[in-house]
C-alpha cells in the first residue's frame, strides 16, 4: 500500500508540473477518471518503398517509449480489430449496424477498449524517411474532434531515422498526457569492460554506449550538473585522487583545482552547476566541503569526527543538502543546511545507507539500504521527506545500489549485481517495468543527465 502511495504521489506530481499548452491537452488529461491511466493502442506502421526496410525499428522503439513511460496502458495487439487505418481517410461510420470499414468504435469497444489510437505509415521523399504520425481519441463522435495529432516527422532513411522519427512522435504523444519523453537524456556511469574503471556515457535506453575517460586507472563517482553540461568524477589516474570536470558537449575537460588530499571523492553540483559539493580528508576524517566550479573559494561545511560523504542538494531547494554520516554510529541518511545547520537523521539507524539521489521535483530522495539484511546486500528505497516514509523498491533480486532519478521524475536507474557480474538498470519508481541497460564487464555509479537543449 505504501509503494502504490508514493508512485501515485510522484506521478500526480510529475503531471502538475506540466504546462498545458492546449485545449487537447486539457481535454485528454479530464477524459480518464478516478486515477487510471488511459488506454492506448498502437497498431504495427507500414512503409511505403524503402522505408518498409525500417518498419520493425519504427515500431518497437514506439512501442517501447510509449510503454515505458509509466504514463499509459498499453492495450495488447492479439486484441485489436483485423481493419487497421494508416490514414484518417480509411476511416467510414457505419451505416447503421453494417460497418464500412475502420471506425472509432471498432477501438474503444470491447475487446479493445482503447481511450487512444496511435497510427500512421512512413514514406520515403527526397532520399528521407517521412512519418505521418496521428494520435486520435476514439471516444469522440467523429474523426474531426478525435484527432489530437497529425504531423510530419522526417529522419534519415535507415535505422536510426526510424528510431528519432518514432521517439520525436512518441514525445508528442506523452506531452498531451502531461508525461515527459527521455529522449535526448543521457547517463553517465562507471564500467571496467577495457579492463580499467573509466567513465562511459550511453543514450537513456542503453544505446550508444561510449568510453569518456581514457585514463587506464580509476575514475569513479561521476556527478553531473543539472544544466546537463558538465560531469565530474574522482579519479586516481594522477597518482592522489582529484576531481575532475569534463564538458559533455565536448568531452574535453575544465580546470579544476583540488585540495591534496588521501580522500577526494563524491562530488555534487549545486542546482545552479555554479558550485561542487564533495567530501575530503583535511585532518584525517572525510568531511563534506564546497567549492566554486573552478576549486576556487574551498569551505568546510561538516565539522566532526566521523565519516561524511555523498552530498546531494536539493534541486528545488538550494539550501537543502541530505548526505550519509557516520556521526551515530552506521552510516545513515542525514540532511542539513548548506551551511552545516540544522541536522537531523533521516534513517532509523538500522543498517547502513549509501548513494541518496534527490527526484527533480525535491520531495523524495531514493538511496540504497540494507535494513533487515545483513550488511553489504542492499537494495533501493525512496522516501518522502517531508513524511519521512520509506518505501522499499527492489525485493531478493542481487544487490542493488547506487539509485537515480530520471529527468522525468518518474524512473530510476541502478546497479544491480544479479549473477556474476553487476549491470545497470531502469525501473518505474514503484519497483516495476525492470529493464537492463548494459551487459558487458561490470557497471556502477549511474547518474542521468537531462536532455541539452
Amino acid at each position: 500500500m505504501k509503494t502504490k502511495i508514493i508512485i501515485g504521489l510522484i506521478l500526480a506530481l510529475a503531471a502538475a508540473a506540466f504546462v498545458i499548452g492546449s485545449g487537447k491537452a486539457q481535454e485528454i488529461r479530464g477524459t480518464i477518471s478516478g486515477g487510471e491511466k488511459p488506454r492506448i493502442a498502437v497498431p504495427d506502421f507500414r512503409g511505403s518503398g524503402s522505408a518498409q526496410r525500417f518498419m520493425d525499428t519504427f515500431n518497437q522503439t514506439l512501442w517501447d517509449e510509449l510503454a515505458g513511460s509509466g504514463a499509459l496502458t498499453m492495450v495488447a495487439k492479439s486484441v485489436y480489430p483485423l481493419n487497421v487505418p494508416q490514414r484518417p481517410q480509411d476511416f467510414r461510420p457505419p451505416s447503421g449496424n453494417v460497418s464500412n470499414g475502420p471506425w472509432l468504435t471498432d477501438w474503444s469497444n470491447p475487446p479493445a477498449r482503447a481511450n487512444y489510437l496511435a497510427f500512421g505509415y512512413t514514406g520515403e521523399q527526397d532520399q528521407k524517411l517521412v512519418l505521418f504520425g496521428f494520435l486520435y481519441n476514439v471516444g469522440q463522435p467523429d474523426i474531426t474532434s478525435a484527432q489530437v495529432i497529425g504531423k510530419l516527422y522526417y529522419g534519415s532513411l535507415d535505422a536510426e531515422g526510424a528510431k528519432k522519427v518514432a521517439r520525436e512522435f512518441a514525445a508528442d504523444i506523452l506531452q498531451q498526457f502531461g508525461a515527459k519523453s527521455l529522449d535526448g537524456s543521457k547517463i553517465y556511469f562507471v564500467s571496467d569492460r577495457t579492463g580499467n574503471k573509466e567513465i562511459w556515457s550511453m543514450d537513456y535506453d542503453g544505446s550508444n554506449q561510449h568510453a569518456i575517460t581514457h585514463y587506464n586507472s580509476v575514475s569513479t563517482m561521476p556527478a553531473v550538473s543539472p544544466d546537463g553540461r558538465m560531469v565530474a568524477f574522482t579519479t586516481y589516474a594522477l597518482g592522489n585522487p582529484k576531481i575532475m570536470i569534463y564538458s559533455t558537449e565536448t568531452d574535453k575537460r575544465l580546470p579544476f583545482y583540488n585540495p591534496v588530499s588521501s580522500a577526494v571523492e563524491t562530488p555534487e553540483f549545486t542546482p545552479d552547476s555554479r558550485h561542487v559539493l564533495f567530501a575530503t580528508s583535511l585532518d584525517g576524517w572525510v568531511q563534506i566541503c564546497e567549492a566554486d566550479v573552478s576549486g576556487a573559494d574551498m569551505r568546510r561545511i561538516s565539522h566532526v569526527r566521523a565519516i561524511e560523504v555523498s552530498p546531494k542538494v536539493n534541486p528545488k531547494n538550494p539550501t537543502q543538502v541530505v548526505f550519509i554520516s557516520g556521526r551515530g554510529g552506521a552510516e545513515q541518511l542525514w540532511s542539513m543546511n548548506i551551511d552545516g545547520g540544522d541536522l537531523q537523521r533521516l534513517t532509523d539507524g538500522e543498517g547502513y545507507v549509501a548513494n541518496p539521489a534527490w527526484s527533480p521535483n525535491g520531495q523524495f530522495v531514493a538511496f540504497a539500504w540494507t535494513k533487515g539484511y545483513e550488511p553489504g546486500n542492499y537494495n533501493i528505497f525512496v522516501m518522502d521527506i517531508a513524511r519521512r516514509i520509506p518505501v522499499q523498491l527492489t525485493h531478493g533480486a542481487g544487490r542493488n545500489e547506487n539509485p537515480w532519478w530520471a529527468p522525468d521524475g518518474v524512473h530510476l536507474v541502478f546497479s544491480s549485481k544479479r549473477g556474476q557480474t553487476t549491470q545497470l538498470y531502469t525501473m518505474l519508481a514503484d519497483g516495476t517495468n525492470v529493464q537492463q541497460l548494459t551487459t558487458r564487464g561490470n557497471n556502477i555509479q549511474p547518474v542521468w543527465s537531462k536532455a541539452i537543449n
